[in-house]
């Protein structure tokens, strides 16, 4: 029986040692993973009022441990001059309105007492007077005009008396309902200013809202800093997150609120990160034209809040395991 040609005993074992790959590569070869890195949102932190920096209590690269700690103060000079300013002013509309709801003071009522009673005197004495001249003048002895006068004066007189016993009244009452309400609407005035020059005092001296690290400090103390211009530059803890990229025919498993795992190096194993974001358009990298053939370079862009932000820093190049 004739022997096969050398060459297609070649063939036929590359074809076996072929297969023979294809099938263990799978299994031993390298676990295919999606690339993608670090990233964190910058916060900058300023003060609407201008000054010089008082108080620097950052510096760049440091950890802040905890939400509330100081990061800086601006010199508060004139803002604390204004909040005592406003401070005065409400303890000025307060004792206002406090006034209007008492009568007048002792002093005022005696005084308004003393005409009262000088009041009633002079009606006393007139009705006296009138007294004596009616039987006079109804004997013929005094003249009409002279009684006509002497009732005028009495009916004068009391009028007097009536007024000023009305205005002792008032007096005792105290002011009227609009003008304690008016009173009323200048205490909430100044209790606003008080709060608004407060809460400037807060504006002045900024504090972290959250753990995190110092990115930059861009002034230094004792220098001057405009107003609204950025004084520390830092990435908080809960900013901080996991960019990749996904394939375009796997990006459907990738939902808002799926747990993946990623590793990166000099990292802790375990790492753990929860999608927040899944970009609805997609991309090229490079940029290619839209073809059959070109599909496998489409990816979409995925973000996922990390379990353990603390260690992780923006750039570092991270491995994650892709979802089955």
């Amino acid at each position: 029986m004739k022997r096969p040609p050398r060459i297609v005993i070649v063939l036929l074992g590359l074809a076996v040692a072929l297969a023979a790959w294809l099938l263990i590569a799978p299994v031993f070869g390298p676990v295919r993973v999606l690339s993608g890195y670090i990233e964190g949102e910058t916060l900058y932190l300023a003060s609407p009022i201008s000054g010089s920096v008082a108080v620097l209590s950052v510096q760049r690269g440091q950890r802040v441990m905890g939400r509330g700690k100081p990061l800086f103060v601006i010199k508060p000079d004139q803002q604390a001059a204004q909040n005592e300013q406003a401070v005065a002013e409400l303890s000025a509309a307060m004792a206002q309105a406090e006034d209007a709801r008492k009568g007048q003071r002792p002093v005022e009522l005696g005084v308004l007492a003393a005409e009262q009673a000088a009041a009633e005197a002079r009606a006393r004495d007139a009705r006296a007077t009138l007294a004596r001249i009616e039987p006079l003048a109804a004997k013929g002895f005094v003249s009409k005009a002279a009684l006509d006068d002497a009732r005028a004066s009495y009916d004068n007189a009391s009028a007097q008396a009536r007024a000023a016993g009305r205005r002792l009244d008032a007096a005792r009452l105290g002011a009227r309902s609009d003008q304690i309400r008016a009173a009323d609407a200048r205490v909430s005035q100044a209790r606003a200013a008080l709060a608004e020059t407060g809460a400037r005092l807060e504006d002045l001296a900024p504090v972290a809202p959250s753990p995190g690290r110092i990115e930059d400090v861009f002034y230094q103390q004792g220098e001057w800093v405009a107003a609204n211009q950025r004084v520390v530059a830092m990435i908080p803890d809960d900013r901080i997150f996991v960019r990749f990229f996904v394939p375009e025919t796997e990006i459907a498993a990738y939902r808002t609120g799926t747990k993946i795992g990623f590793s990166c190096d000099g990292c802790a194993g375990g790492l753990a990160a929860t999608i927040s974001y899944v970009s609805p358009r997609p991309e090229f990298t490079p940029p290619v034209i839209y073809s059959r053939e070109s599909r496998d370079r489409l990816v979409f862009m995925v973000e996922a809040r990390p379990d353990k932000p603390r260690m992780l820093m923006p750039g570092l190049p991270v491995d994650v395991e892709p979802l089955r």
